[in-house]
């Protein structure tokens, strides 16, 4: 059962499930309350005042509030769960707390899961004989943190508190105490965020004091090696003994390599990165985890785990700070995941107080779909496939120095390139932007018709212009389009062009499917946002014209670029952002495509390009 809660002085209102806190729901609608514990019931910062409604008091509640104030209704936000509807007053922050950017428009409240105390505590003496781990807890207590902490801590606690004459900076993550650093060390505060893609790799070293991004590099995933697509991967550790690990392994691997870049990059230390979120496909995060994936990749498509995790970093070999912890955000569905939730997160689509409906496609091998808005939403993932990667494509690459991203065709048949790195340098592919832009500019020039198929040599005669036609080739009786100059020779072929459809059909079929299930059309989106790397750098005019996106304005489509990595970062910052990451599962209903019959019927229907006349 859900109860309603409405925020003063804002006057927001938002539906909760019985048993979530006042602290949870007001994070959820961006809310900002007071708090240093991280919502656990420690610091007692988060007094708010329940106008009305049901709230018992707790045993918290006593601690930190007086018996005249509990009498009008104040408590700790925290520790008040719902069991009614409430009308809840929010006190005006005291101060001005750090705030950074972060995704799209989102403005983040500082306030990461990592907390450095630097502490000047008091010598024993012989009257004085409490213990050292004592000592460190108590003092901990008075900055409002109920700390636990484990052996590598007491380990070190008699030599580094007598040689720093009792002066230290403890680590807190979360509420644990994962380390105790000699003197004061509170500006070395670093995180490390992930978007962990079957493709593409991308890491962020993030300054957790002022929310800075120290380094930012992408890498190839080495299981590339094993396979293009997540279904490659799960078949190699079901017909491979050494598969799992071999695949968990790779993946290591690329992240070790990335912190190479990055700690070279930015001069950090790694054993001053004291958190990862990693955000990645169930798959991905599977496999990182050194867990069987095979029952993703059957009917009824389960994973292992959904929920948010956190272990040591090192427990999988990932070498951080040795006490490192190493967080994931909740996987919605078997290949709607984590990434998906930090992308929802940084667009803020569940929550926008505008309440219009937005559609978020992230275009890659596996694309995922997600439409709603503060009303609610579906989730959904379609199979695309590698093409929008540039792979199986004959001339397809990633998009790095040389790859075509661009293409322009001209009334009079003249071929504009737009090449990475810049048009002087020679043409050495196409990347998943530039096939896009290639084929909706040889739809539009009459060089591809609505099915697909390339126009034949006899029709181009008299349909294009001599500068077209010349491009037109058959290499080893396939047809093709050349799009480079003749010695750089880059071209698209018919397969290529059917791989694009079959890529963009899949996309454009799921979002179909939950359009149909919400019971509403394009006229109703308020915009559209394409999401992932590729999505950033997508015409969105040609996005359109092939048929991936619904027919809506051009400005409506938006670029919201690595949702996901925007996503881990905000997740680093703000343990109260994780927390609304975290319940993003309860606002959302996956849909599953497979084994609808109206998704293969719809699939047939978009694989041709709308109709041009739609464009004038």
């Amino acid at each position: 059962m859900k109860y309603e809660i409405r925020f003063l002085p804002s006057d927001l209102l938002t539906n909760a499930p019985e048993g979530t806190t006042i602290f949870n729901a007001a994070n959820w609608m961006g809310l900002a309350i007071d708090s240093t514990c991280g919502g656990r019931g420690t610091c007692g910062k988060c007094k708010v005042r329940v106008v009305s409604g049901v709230a018992p008091i707790r045993e918290a509640d006593r601690k930190f509030i007086s018996e005249a104030d509990l009498a009008d209704g104040w408590r700790l936000s925290c520790r008040a769960v719902l069991h009614s509807d409430c009308v809840v007053e929010i006190p005006r922050l005291m101060g001005n707390p750090k705030a950074a950017l972060l995704g799209y428009g989102h403005h983040v409240i500082l306030n990461p899961n990592v907390a450095k105390v630097y502490l000047e505590l008091t010598e024993p003496n012989l009257d004085d004989q409490v213990s050292d781990l004592q000592r460190v807890h108590n003092a901990l207590a008075q900055e409002g943190y109920d700390a636990h902490s484990n052996p590598s801590v007491w380990r070190a606690l008699p030599k580094l508190l007598r040689a720093n004459d009792f002066r230290a900076t403890a680590v807190m993550v979360g509420d644990e105490l994962i380390a105790l650093e000699p003197g004061d060390t509170r500006e070395k505060n670093y995180g490390f965020a992930v978007d962990l893609g079957t493709t593409t790799v991308v890491g962020a070293i993030i300054n957790l004091n002022s929310g800075a991004v120290e380094a930012v590099k992408s890498e190839l995933n080495r299981q590339a090696a094993f396979g293009a697509d997540v279904i490659s991967r799960v078949s190699h550790t079901m017909m491979e003994p050494d598969g799992l690990s071999e695949l968990q392994a790779r993946s290591i691997q690329t992240l070790d390599d990335l912190l190479d870049q990055l700690t070279a990059s930015s001069g950090i230390a790694r054993a001053n990165i004291y958190e990862a979120v990693i955000v990645g496909n169930a798959t991905m995060l599977h496999l990182l985890m050194g867990i069987d994936p095979e029952p993703i990749s059957v009917a009824p498509f389960i994973p292992a785990i959904t929920q948010p995790v956190t272990l040591r970093a090192a427990d999988i070999g990932l070498r951080l700070h040795p006490e490192a912890r190493l967080a994931t955000l909740p996987h919605l569905g078997a290949y709607v995941g984590a990434d998906i939730v930090a992308g929802i997160l940084a667009t803020d689509l569940t929550r926008n107080k505008d309440g219009q409906l937005r559609l978020l496609i992230d275009v890659g091998t596996n694309g995922e779909i997600v439409l709603g808005s503060v009303h609610g939403t579906l989730a959904t993932a379609a199979p695309a496939g590698p093409a929008f990667e540039g792979a199986q494509i004959k001339h397809g690459m990633r998009a790095s120095d040389g790859a075509i991203e661009g293409i322009q065709i001209t009334a009079e048949g003249q071929v504009i390139l737009q090449i990475i790195g810049g048009n002087h340098l020679k043409p050495i592919g196409i990347a998943g932007s530039g096939l896009v832009d290639a084929v909706a500019e040889m739809y539009r020039a009459g060089v591809v018709d609505a099915s697909g198929r390339l126009i034949q040599v006899e029709d181009a005669r008299a349909k294009l212009p001599d500068a077209l036609r010349e491009r037109l080739l058959t290499i080893d009786g396939v047809r093709a389009f050349r799009l480079s100059d003749p010695a750089s020779n880059i071209v698209l072929t018919q397969q290529d062009i059917r791989a694009l459809q079959f890529a963009k059909g899949s996309i454009a079929a799921g979002v179909a499917v939950l359009m149909q299930q919400m019971n509403v059309t394009a006229k109703d989106l308020h915009q559209v946002l394409l999401a992932g790397s590729f999505g950033s750098y997508i015409n969105p005019a040609s996005a359109r014209t092939i048929g991936l996106v619904p027919w809506v304005a051009v400005e409506q489509i938006v670029a919201v670029g690595n949702s996901a990595g925007e996503g881990a970062k905000i997740a680093l910052l703000s343990f109260r952002e994780r927390e609304a990451a975290n319940r993003i599962p309860e606002f959302i209903e996956y849909v599953e495509l497979s084994g609808r019959a109206e998704f293969n019927d719809i699939f047939m229907e978009t694989l041709a390009f709308p109709p041009l006349d739609a464009e004038s």
